[in-house]
């Protein structure tokens, strides 16, 4: 991010709900304004900019889609350079997230989970390559520690994810010296709200973290934020922000 840029703005996909939700109010704190991409939760994505709206006006825009579909990345880089006429900064961080044990994957599981963990963040940064190269501005992704140690009976999300860490090695080579590219990736942070993860499983994962306890949205909001802001002579890096999970597993 370039530091003498005037008011940022930063687009965090995902950003209606939970994670991305704070993701965009850090961001927001640090004096960013933002795109707020959301595919269903049109209701949280309104009242989270009209929350930051009344902080500071004007600073909070919401745009609808899937990222998965053929087109939708590049109109939503056309609608936020239209709305803003600048953009500083890409978050990568919408994603779905559900089982496909080996033998049920479908061309449906293919599309929804590679189309928002890779398809949609390689077609939007492309898409936002030459307005990021001209601010010298930065992206960071939101990848998983299952990207490089595989999350059994998530085979699909798992390959995904991985492919999502080759892309922000990949663009940090190809958008260097411009725009600095890297990744957070998440431990234990905040449950599926489907049950996927039944009580008993939570706490194994839990103790098998080594500081014994779930992180929390901010935890990966602040690191997001250093990444952005604060970190200018970092690139092509994936910093976990797992508790220490990883380290072991």
């Amino acid at each position: 991010m370039n530091e003498t840029s005037p008011s940022p703005v930063i687009v965090v996909t995902g950003a209606a709900r939970r994670v991305g939700a704070e993701i965009a109010r850090q961001l927001h704190a640090a004096g960013a304004r933002l795109v707020l991409h959301y595919r269903r939760s049109a209701e949280e994505a309104d009242r989270l900019a009209a929350t930051l709206d009344e902080a500071r006006p004007g600073s909070a825009w919401t745009w609808c889609g899937d990222l998965g579909c053929d087109g939708v990345p590049e109109a939503l880089a056309d609608a936020a350079l239209d709305h803003f006429g600048r953009i500083d900064g890409l978050v990568n961080n919408a994603s779905s997230f559900f089982p496909t044990p080996l033998g049920t994957i479908d061309r449906a599981a293919w599309d929804d989970l590679v189309g928002s963990n890779l398809k949609g963040p390689l077609f939007l940064s492309q898409a936002l390559a030459d307005e990021l190269r001209a601010r010298r501005g930065a992206i960071v992704n939101i990848v998983d520690i299952h990207a490089e140690r595989p999350l059994r009976n998530y085979p699909l999300y798992s390959v995904a994810k991985a492919g999502l860490a080759g892309l922000t090695r990949a663009l940090a080579l190809e958008l260097a010296p411009e725009v600095r590219v890297n990744g957070v990736a998440p431990g234990p942070i905040e449950w599926p709200e489907d049950g996927q993860f039944p009580a008993a499983e939570r706490e194994q994962i839990v103790r098998h973290t080594l500081l014994q306890r779930e992180g929390s949205p901010a935890d990966i909001a602040r690191t997001v934020r250093f990444l952005m802001f604060d970190a200018p002579y970092v690139t092509g890096q994936i910093l976990a922000v797992d508790g220490g999970r990883s380290a072991h597993l």
